[in-house]
């Protein structure tokens, strides 16, 4: 036997570490347990194969899809640049002639064979015109390429060889179309004074075409336009490479997404966008019109339906994992019945353990069968001194044996109310107790009855609050029917009188339209409830908390009953959680007369107060008035008497007269201050000198009407202080 080796080479190799754990933790776990592992790693290996295939088809699905949709923008892009530089070079081309016809380097013969040059070379253009200031044709090229009638221009006043050629019928579409957009691009060209792109229209033939005017200017004088009409099929035709359109669908659409041209038929261009294709769209510049250029392709795959591996993969993997399920649920069959009866016991026991509500079953003829806990612990009884019993019962009062007997029998006979009945129940230790008992029939596992069931609560706290409020509301009533002011309660959603006491149905009725004459509403907001559902009712409520006293105290005149009543209101909470309005309404008839005979004796002693007010002034009038009338006397009989005597220079009678007219101004000013005293008037604040007031109000006699306030102001800007005076 070969000697065992030192303790370090004991240890066994890291590799066999984890085994053990492993090997240990399962022998940890129950048989039941180790089944569902073993069930779930086969399981589990087949959804992460079955996810692996669904990733790598998504993967390669998503490749395919950004592929096709690069190769759409890139052909996009060719063909939008294509159309790009032959619009650019043609417009070159037309603002170098445009230049030479308004510098008149070329006549109209040398604009004319330019202008056959100039269709000859390039397909796309429908035609080229000269266009006067006056919109008027004075020359045009058309191209033998297209129809004769696809140029067309509208103008008040047109020459006698434009107007010989055929125009499009009146009243039609294309008509219309004709006369907006190149007048519109015509007058854009004379106002900017750069080459304007009309909108494409509609021409005769069903043909989209679209205008470019380049406008004449000699030393920025604008002269008209040259006009070259452009066919959009054309465009699209000859200047998209053959391989973009043979690779996808490439179509102009002007700004409101109308197909005007396609390299395919109508119908796939006009469709609308689908999941199954790919859509570029790309603005066509440097028109500026509303022309877009769309490329379109189609998949031509239709994804994961049409590949066969993948379905055969995926239904493989269903069916591996669907077999493993039926050996799962096989295997835990077995052992899910032996746990579901004890399960099941161990719940209706819990939850008979639990409940508050005493249980007691009976069979037909009266025995007690089962008790719960809840049941021995209200009546103070154990189990076995009630489980097998006959009436009557040890909890039944002796004075009540005759009563409990007739309710068992209707128990028993299946005529027990169905909101159960009030009983009295004695405890063990002879104390009662008020309970509510409700009495269903037992039915068994075949639906046949075997009993009956009797579940009961213990209602004495209950009964004891209920009689309190009952008592509390009673005392409520009394004090709101007693008293003289009217209390009212509507709801606010629904309009309906909650409550209103004594006073108010003496004197309103039992309606609400006194609550609302008394809120300040009329009569048909009372009938708010029959508006429109989609008004909301709370729109006009307070912000703050309702539930606060609010200060709303206004007073209401009732016509009906010929008082007046003190309001306040405020918002509650009703009893069934509605918002309600409580009005309380107080009769101040008698205040309000009272108020009424306070303000006719304060109206006679205003009367009274202004007769002698008015005395004085009259007084103050004579007073005022008698200096400078006097004084005019003076000055006029002096006047006269020198006058006669010709003894007075002009330069004398000159100031007599200047001090006679300064006289009269002061009566008139003395008039014209009583009367603005008597007229009412807001007081007339001036800013003046402070020396100038003073003298101003040193002049006026300390006994006249008037009166003057004066309020000192900083110092002005130059240095003087100034003051605002009020007259009044």
């Amino acid at each position: 036997m070969t000697p065992h080796p030192p303790d370090s080479t004991l240890d066994p190799p890291p590799k066999a570490h984890p085994r053990r754990l492993f090997w240990a933790w399962w022998k940890r776990q129950s048989p039941a347990h180790q089944d569902r592992f073993a069930t779930f790693a086969p399981l589990l290996s087949v959804l992460l194969f079955l996810a692996a295939i669904i990733t790598a088809f998504w993967y390669l699905r998503n490749e395919e899809f950004e592929r096709e949709q690069e190769s759409v923008k890139r052909d996009t892009e060719i063909a939008q640049q294509q159309i790009r530089l032959r619009l650019i070079e043609n417009q070159e081309q037309l603002v170098r002639m445009a230049r030479e016809v308004a510098t008149r380097a070329i006549d109209l013969d040398e604009f004319l064979g330019q202008a056959v040059s100039f269709a000859r070379e390039r397909p796309e253009v429908v035609s080229l015109s000269w266009i006067d200031a006056d919109q008027s044709v004075k020359a045009r090229h058309l191209s033998p390429n297209h129809p004769a009638d696809l140029m067309r221009w509208t103008e008040p006043s047109a020459p006698a060889a434009s107007a010989a050629e055929p125009q499009p019928p009146a009243g039609t579409a294309a008509a219309a179309a004709l006369r907006g957009e190149p007048a519109w691009a015509f007058a854009a060209a004379r106002d900017l004074r750069q080459p304007v792109y009309s909108r494409p229209y509609e021409g005769t033939g069903s043909l989209s075409v679209f205008q470019v005017h380049v406008p004449l200017l000699d030393r920025s004088a604008f002269s008209g336009t040259l006009v070259a009409e452009y066919s959009v099929e054309s465009l699209l035709r000859y200047f998209v490479p053959a391989e973009v359109t043979r690779r996808h669908a490439i179509s102009l659409l002007d700004s409101n997404d109308r197909v005007l041209a396609s390299s395919v038929s109508r119908e796939p261009a006009n469709s609308v966008r689908s999941s199954s294709g790919i859509v570029q769209d790309v603005a066509l510049a440097p028109s500026g019109n509303g022309l877009v250029v769309r490329g379109q392709g189609w998949r031509t795959s239709i994804g994961l339906i049409g590949n066969t591996l993948f379905w055969m993969v995926v239904a493989l993997s269903a069916l591996t994992v669907w077999m493993l399920l039926g050996t799962w649920r096989h295997m835990r069959r077995r052992s899910q019945m032996q746990s579901t009866l004890i399960t099941e016991t161990n719940f209706r026991r819990a939850m008979e353990n639990s409940m508050l509500t005493g249980m007691r079953a009976m069979d037909l003829e009266g025995r007690i069968s089962y008790v719960n806990p809840a049941f021995c612990a209200m009546t103070g009884f154990a189990e076995d001194e009630l489980i097998g019993r006959l009436p009557p019962f040890p909890h039944w009062p002796p004075d009540r044996m005759e009563e409990n007997t007739r309710l068992l029998q209707q128990e028993l006979q299946g005529r027990s109310p169905a909101g159960g009945i009030e009983v009295k129940i004695m405890r063990k230790d002879g104390t009662l107790f008020d309970s509510r008992m409700y009495v269903s029939p037992l039915i068994d596992a075949k639906g046949h009855q075997t009993g009956w069931m009797t579940s009961m609560t213990n209602i004495t706290e209950a009964k004891r609050i209920r009689d309190q409020l009952s008592a509390s509301h009673e005392r409520f009533t009394t004090v709101l029917e007693g008293l003289e002011a009217a209390v009212s309660v509507l709801s606010v959603a629904q309009d309906e009188l909650l409550f209103a006491n004594r006073s108010y149905r003496l004197w309103f009725g039992a309606d609400s339209q006194g609550h609302a004459r008394l809120a300040g509403a009329d009569e048909l907001q009372a009938g708010r409830r029959d508006a429109d559902e989609s008004v909301d009712s709370f729109g006009g409520l307070p912000a703050q908390e309702l539930t606060e006293a609010s200060g709303d105290v206004h007073e209401v005149f009732v016509e009906s009953l010929q008082k007046w009543f003190d309001v306040r209101a405020r918002y509650v909470q009703w009893t069934d959680g509605r918002l309600a309005q409580m009005l309380i309404a107080t009769d101040i008839t008698a205040r309000r007369r009272a108020e009424e005979q306070a303000s006719h004796q304060a109206e006679k002693a205003q009367v009274t107060s202004r007769l002698v007010t008015m005395g004085e002034m009259a007084s103050s009038v004579a007073h005022e008035l008698n200096q400078p009338l006097t004084a005019i006397t003076n000055y006029c009989n002096g006047m006269v008497s020198r006058v006669k005597s010709d003894a007075i220079e002009k330069d004398d009678l000159i100031a007599a007269l200047e001090k006679t007219a300064r006289q009269a101004h002061r009566a008139g000013q003395i008039i014209h201050r009583i009367r603005a005293f008597v007229k009412r008037s807001e007081p007339q604040r001036q800013t003046a000198k402070r020396a100038t007031s003073w003298r101003t109000l040193s002049n006026w006699p300390a006994s006249s009407s008037s009166a003057a306030t004066c309020t000192s102001a900083p110092t002005s800007r130059s240095g003087c202080p100034t003051c605002r005076w009020t007259r009044s």
